[in-house]
């Protein structure tokens, strides 16, 4: 079976989180580089259920993983005009034990036939991508021990040939699990006491070693990222705990380095950043801040190239371009900043203030957002509905454009996505498709 994530002769999909290589870049071109106080044009909108999920898109499907009610729904609409091609829906008491909304936090990742979704209470499932009807689904929270929480499940699967690679959490050491994407098998399971257990604490005062408990939480809101470095596949993930490296073919780890905030009340969220031999891993939780991290040539280790708090990143993850990162920074809305950033020296080129008072719309500011990389331009959402196009430029900021999109309302948190020149945005309870075409 030929699982293919980017095919046809139209424009260039969105089928995962972060978009076809999971870096927030788009190949797409002849895009708008500027519009008016109401944004692109409207091609539809469509009300939707609650979640944090972006949506994902591959030809005429759009997928999105939502919640209505006691229901958590993937829907399959068609980009043209947001018809539901079909629905598979199945229940869930999911609760939100910090007050945000009940709905599904990872994104769909879409292959030339299938579907698959994680959902908040750890069901994952694989759906045919024609007819929505069920392949195979796991109960990952029933297979495995998996410690609740903070938030629901958050991290997305991704895809590495013919396994599928879910952060399932489990205790003792089932932290990510690698499936058969075709059956849903386990093929096999890592990360846990094993690797961590007498690892030092770096970052943390006095010489402190792991003591691994049986109740620690494993799974982190961060994504994996498959890379290749030093000639080897390997798979970077950031655990809860910290950054790991897997053999993408049997789960072996090949180094483990802890990173987290000594509170317990604190998350892991940004995907590691890869470039070469270099992975960047940013936290935003009580002055973690963000560590560079050179592989050593035997990808059995890394070392610290540089340790800073130029970018501390909550939910975003970097856009990387020719060596300098471009990233919303901080934990809340009272202190959000724009900035770009050199990443082989972690000096700050320049920021913006994004702080204000949050919870309100319409806001004054872009705040905690998130941006993507397409035709030379990075396209940014704020978390309340700004939408703006800046210059990739190191030297200053360049805003060309900005509107507060109708319909938006705070938070705004699911990233933006482009496909076929089309912009997709989502709120708590909207789902707009804007023309990025430029005329």
């Amino acid at each position: 079976m030929v699982l293919c994530l980017v095919c046809g002769t139209r424009g260039e999909d969105w089928p995962q989180f972060f978009g076809p290589t999971l870096d927030r870049t788009s190949r797409e071109t002849g895009l708008l580089k500027s519009f008016g106080t109401n944004g692109p044009p409207l091609v539809w909108e469509k009300e939707v259920g609650t979640g944090y999920s972006a949506p994902s898109v591959r030809g005429e499907r759009l997928v999105l993983h939502h919640r209505l009610k006691g229901e958590e729904i993937v829907e399959c609409y068609s980009t043209k005009n947001a018809q539901t091609f079909w629905r598979h829906s199945t229940p869930s008491t999911y609760v939100d034990p910090y007050g945000y909304n009940n709905g599904p936090r990872a994104t769909p990742l879409l292959t030339d036939s299938r579907c698959y979704t994680f959902g908040t209470q750890g069901r994952l499932l694989c759906l045919n991508l024609t007819n929505g009807t069920v392949i195979w689904e796991r109960e990952t929270a029933k297979d495995w021990k998996v410690p609740e929480a903070f938030f629901g499940v958050g991290s997305s699967p991704i895809l590495e040939g013919d396994t599928l690679i879910v952060m399932v959490g489990g205790q003792p050491n089932s932290g990510v699990v690698g499936f058969d994407a075709a059956t849903g098998r386990t093929k096999w399971e890592s990360v846990g006491e094993k690797n961590w257990q007498g690892q030092p604490m770096v970052g943390w005062t006095g010489e402190r070693k792991v003591e691994w408990q049986d109740w620690e939480k494993q799974a982190s809101y961060s994504t994996p990222v498959a890379a290749t470095v030093h000639g080897v596949r390997q798979i970077f993930c950031l655990m809860r705990q910290g950054l790991v490296s897997l053999n993408p073919t049997n789960g072996a780890v090949n180094f483990s380095f802890w990173f987290r905030s000594r509170a317990n009340d604190s998350v892991n969220a940004m995907n590691p950043v890869v470039l070469g031999d270099s992975v960047l891993i940013s936290g935003a939780y009580y002055k973690v801040g963000s560590v560079l991290l050179k592989v050593k040539p035997d990808n059995q280790g890394v070392d610290e190239v540089w340790r800073g708090l130029g970018l501390e990143l909550h939910w975003d993850t970097p856009v990387l371009r020719d060596g300098y990162l471009y990233a919303f920074s901080g934990r809340n809305e009272p202190d959000a900043i724009f900035r770009c950033v050199e990443f082989k020296t972690g000096k700050v080129m320049w920021e913006r203030d994004e702080r204000w008072a949050g919870h309100t719309s319409p806001a004054p500011t872009f705040g905690r957002g998130s941006a993507i990389f397409a035709d030379n331009q990075l396209i940014a959402l704020g978390e309340a509905g700004f939408l703006g196009l800046f210059d990739v430029n190191h030297e200053k900021i360049v805003e060309r454009s900005r509107a507060q999109i109708p319909r938006l309302k705070h938070p705004c948190w699911a990233s933006p996505i482009l496909a076929d020149k089309r912009l997709y945005l989502r709120s708590e309870s909207w789902l707009l498709c804007l023309d990025m075409a430029k005329k």
